[in-house]
């Protein structure tokens, strides 16, 4: 199997100092014990990830009529997940929240609403656990519509069947976009980060745009760590850009295997999910 060398990830030069682990061992798309597993997910993602798809996903779960429940429940359901496109951890999503919210509260302590961010930014993993594949709901972000980019891990081995690769309307460095039309605009690969914002954007979560967007595109990494599809950008993504690269540090630097204690930060945690985004949630 032959991957493309992706290069070094501009967002390596701001790991915070929270853990021993080397910087370079982090998102390594080219060997590993967990690299196959990684290459089938994104395979099967980059071949079935097209304009129609994503925007039928869309109409499947923006009614918000699957469920009900709390937001601490929805985080531990994630003890039932371990995502298959990530080739730093083969733990329980459920550990990485907490690890990421520890990791922020150690250098944000004043910022809540950020420490919140960080544990609940996967929570829209939740969709695998109603049979949702995993390829359409973990894994990096790109926009469909538009000109796969250079940065997309493993863009050049994985992208030969998806019928829009080949579609000449979408294969301008804009696409069916105007420039700089701005991110909202855009429809990105379906996934957890556009489901759980559309959930708290519903729900009137009073978490503020900074964190909001964090959620959003934590995962479009060709965008915050490289550079790609700045041509679709506005003034306001380029504001928030900085905040979103912030959040990366943690999100991807605080995986490790000394794992917290769970039960022990609950009630802390608890105290934030009901300032921001209380009681029972539609899903």
């Amino acid at each position: 199997m032959r991957v493309i060398d992706i290069g070094p990830d501009p967002s390596l030069a701001y790991r915070p100092n929270l853990e021993e682990k080397k910087k370079d061992d982090y998102r390594n798309y080219e060997s590993g014990d967990l690299i196959e597993r990684v290459f089938k997910t994104y395979k099967l993602m980059h071949k079935n990830q097209t304009l129609s798809f994503v925007q039928q996903k869309h109409a499947e779960w923006t009614s918000f009529s699957r469920s009900q429940m709390g937001m601490m429940e929805a985080i531990m359901s994630l003890d039932q997940l371990v995502d298959e496109s990530d080739p730093d951890v083969d733990f329980p999503n459920s550990f990485h929240a907490f690890q990421t919210a520890e990791g922020i509260r150690r250098e944000h302590p004043d910022k809540d609403w950020f420490q919140l961010v960080g544990l609940i930014h996967d929570v829209g993993k939740m969709m695998a656990l109603w049979d949702e594949p995993q390829w359409a709901v973990v894994g990096d972000t790109f926009p469909v519509g538009c000109k796969f980019q250079k940065n997309i891990v493993f863009r050049d081995t994985s992208f030969m069947d998806n019928p829009d690769e080949t579609n000449p309307k979408y294969n301008t460095e804009c696409g069916i976009y105007a420039t700089n039309c701005g991110l909202d605009k855009v429809l990105m690969s379906w996934g957890h980060d556009e489901y759980l914002y559309r959930v708290l954007k519903f729900n009137n979560s009073s978490i503020p745009e900074e964190g909001l967007y964090m959620i959003r595109f934590h995962s479009f990494y060709p965008w915050h760590s490289h550079g790609d599809y700045m041509q679709l950008c506005n003034d306001k993504d380029l504001q928030m850009l900085p905040w979103v690269t912030e959040f990366n540090k943690y999100d991807l630097y605080t995986k490790t295997t000394d794992l917290p204690d769970v039960e022990k930060l609950k009630p802390y945690y608890q105290s934030l999910i009901d300032k921001y985004c209380p009681g029972m949630l539609k899903w």
